[in-house]
C-alpha cells in the first residue's frame, strides 16, 4: 500500500508538472508575436519612414533637440528601451525571489507591454516621437516579462528535461510567430482588397501583436505556481530594491564561473538580438526589398526555426549543449558574412540568408536558457535571470548602438551588418573557456551526464 501511494503521489506530481510546462509554453506563443511582427517585421521599416517625413532637408530628426540621422532613430530606440530594462530587472527579479510572487508580476509586465504594442495603431504621419515612446514601453516590458518566464525553467523542469522543455517553448514561439505572419501576409498584401491602405495594414498588425500578447497571456497565468520564499516572508522581503540589489551582483561574484558564462552570452547574444531587430531595416533600406518579401522572409525564418529549436535539443543530447552552441556561433559568424554580399533586389539570395538564421536562431537560444538554469544557485532563480535577460534583451544595446552609428558614420547598411561578426567570434572564445560541468557543481546543483 505505501509503494502504491508513493507512486500515486508521483504519477500526480509529474501530472502537475506537466500541466504547469504547458502553460509555460503558451507565454511564448503569446509574446513571440511581438518580437517576430512587430520588432523584426513591421516596425523597424515602419518607423524608419515616419521619421523620414518629419526629417529635415539634411534627413535629420530632433528628439529633444538633439540631431539623429531618421535612418538610425529606430536602433537608437531599441538601444534606450533595453537600457531601461537594465534598470528595472534586477529589482523586480529580487522582489520575485524574496516573495514569491512571480506570476502578478509576470501579468503586469506582459499586460503593461501588450498595451503599449496595441497602441502602436496610433503611429502614423509624422508620430516618431510616440513610435519611439511606445517601442521603449513595449521591449522593456517584453524584457522584464521574459525574465520572470526564464525563471520558472529550473522550477518546473529537472535538469534532464530542461534542454527539450526550453526548446519546444521556443518551438511554441516560433510557431506563433508563423500563424500570425501569414495573417500579416495575406492583409498586407491584399490592403486593398480589404479597402484599406498599405500604412493602415502596417499599423493594424501592429496592434493585432498586442492583443495576441494580452489574450494569450491568460493562459499561463492560470496554469503557473507561484512558490512562496521563506526569506521573503520573514521580513527580508521589506529590504530596499537597490540594496538586494547590490546584494545580488556581489553573491554573484562568489560564482565567477556563471559570471564567465553571462560574459559570453553578453557578447554572442548581442549579436543575434542585433540580426533580428535590424534585419527587416537591412532588406528594405540596403538590399531595396519590397515589404512583402520581407514578411516572406521572416515567415520563412519562423517556420524552420521551430525544427532547428528541436533539432539542436536533439543534438544537445548527443553533443551537449555547450558543444552544440558553440556550433551554432560558427554558423552565425557565416551567415552574416554571407549577408554581407547579397545582391541588392535579389529575394532569392535573402530567401536562402533566412533559412539559415531559421536553423540556428531558435536552437541557440533555447540552449542558451536550458544551459544557465543549470549555474544558478537553488533559491536564485529570478535574480539570477534578470542578469540573464541583461544579456538576453537589456544589454543588448551595444550592437543596435554600433550598428546605427556605423551607418551614421559611413552611410552603408552593407557596413553596419559586417560589424556584428565581432559578437560571434568573441562570444565563441569566451563560452569555449568555460568548465560548465564544474560551474554547475560550483554552484550547488546536480550535473547532468551530457552537459
Amino acid at each position: 500500500m505505501g509503494t502504491d501511494t508513493v507512486r500515486t503521489d508521483e504519477a500526480d506530481e509529474a501530472a502537475d508538472r506537466r500541466r504547469e510546462q504547458r502553460g509555460w509554453y503558451v507565454y511564448d506563443w503569446a509574446c513571440s508575436v511581438y518580437s517576430t511582427s512587430v520588432l523584426t517585421v513591421f516596425l523597424g521599416p515602419y518607423l524608419t519612414e515616419v521619421a523620414k517625413s518629419a526629417a529635415d532637408a539634411d534627413g535629420y530628426v530632433h528628439p529633444l533637440g538633439i540631431p539623429v540621422r531618421a535612418g538610425s532613430f529606430f536602433a537608437y530606440s531599441v538601444s534606450l528601451s533595453v537600457i531601461l530594462a537594465v534598470v528595472i530587472m534586477p529589482l523586480v527579479g529580487a522582489a520575485a525571489d524574496r516573495t514569491g510572487r512571480k506570476k502578478p508580476l509576470l501579468g503586469a509586465a506582459a499586460y503593461v507591454g501588450a498595451a503599449a504594442t496595441a497602441g502602436m495603431f496610433f503611429l502614423d504621419g509624422d508620430r516618431y516621437l510616440l513610435g519611439g515612446v511606445l517601442l521603449i514601453v513595449a521591449n522593456a516590458a517584453q524584457s522584464v516579462a521574459m525574465m520572470l518566464y526564464n525563471s520558472y525553467l529550473p522550477q518546473i523542469a529537472p535538469p534532464e528535461e530542461r534542454d527539450a522543455v526550453s526548446s519546444r517553448g521556443w518551438a511554441f514561439g516560433y510557431a506563433a510567430g508563423s500563424l500570425v505572419l501569414v495573417a500579416n501576409l495575406i492583409l498586407f498584401t491584399a490592403h486593398d482588397s480589404f479597402g484599406i491602405s498599405e500604412g493602415m495594414a502596417v499599423r493594424i498588425c501592429l496592434a493585432s501583436a498586442g492583443l495576441w500578447w494580452g489574450a494569450f497571456t491568460l493562459v499561463p497565468l492560470s496554469r503557473l505556481r507561484d512558490r512562496r520564499n521563506p526569506a521573503g516572508e520573514s521580513g527580508e522581503a521589506t529590504a530596499p530594491g537597490l540594496r538586494r540589489l547590490a546584494e545580488t551582483v556581489r553573491d554573484m561574484r562568489r560564482h565567477p564561473l556563471t559570471l564567465g558564462f553571462l560574459l559570453a552570452y553578453l557578447v554572442y547574444n548581442d549579436g543575434i538580438q542585433t540580426v533580428i531587430s535590424q534585419a527587416s531595416v537591412y532588406g528594405s533600406e540596403e538590399l531595396d526589398l519590397e515589404q512583402s518579401t520581407l514578411i516572406v522572409a521572416v515567415l520563412l525564418v519562423q517556420i524552420l526555426a521551430v525544427g532547428g529549436a528541436l533539432g539542436m535539443g536533439r543534438l544537445s543530447r548527443r553533443y551537449g549543449a555547450k558543444r552544440t552552441i558553440l556550433g551554432s556561433l560558427v554558423a552565425w559568424t557565416l551567415i552574416l558574412a554571407a549577408g554581407y554580399f547579397l545582391p541588392a533586389g535579389a529575394p532569392l539570395w535573402f530567401f536562402v540568408l533566412a533559412s539559415g538564421i531559421g536553423l540556428v536562431l531558435g536552437g541557440s537560444q533555447a540552449l542558451s536558457r536550458s544551459l544557465f538554469s543549470h549555474l544558478i544557485p537553488p533559491g536564485k532563480e529570478a535574480e539570477y535571470f534578470s542578469a540573464y535577460e541583461m544579456s538576453d534583451r537589456g544589454m543588448s544595446w551595444l550592437g543596435p548602438l554600433l550598428f546605427g552609428v556605423t551607418y551614421q558614420l559611413t552611410g552603408s547598411y552593407r557596413d553596419a551588418i559586417i560589424s556584428l561578426v565581432a559578437f560571434f567570434v568573441l562570444g565563441f572564445a569566451l563560452l569555449a573557456r568555460v568548465p560548465v560541468r564544474r560551474a554547475i557543481s560550483d554552484a550547488g546543483n546536480p550535473v547532468p551526464d551530457r552537459i
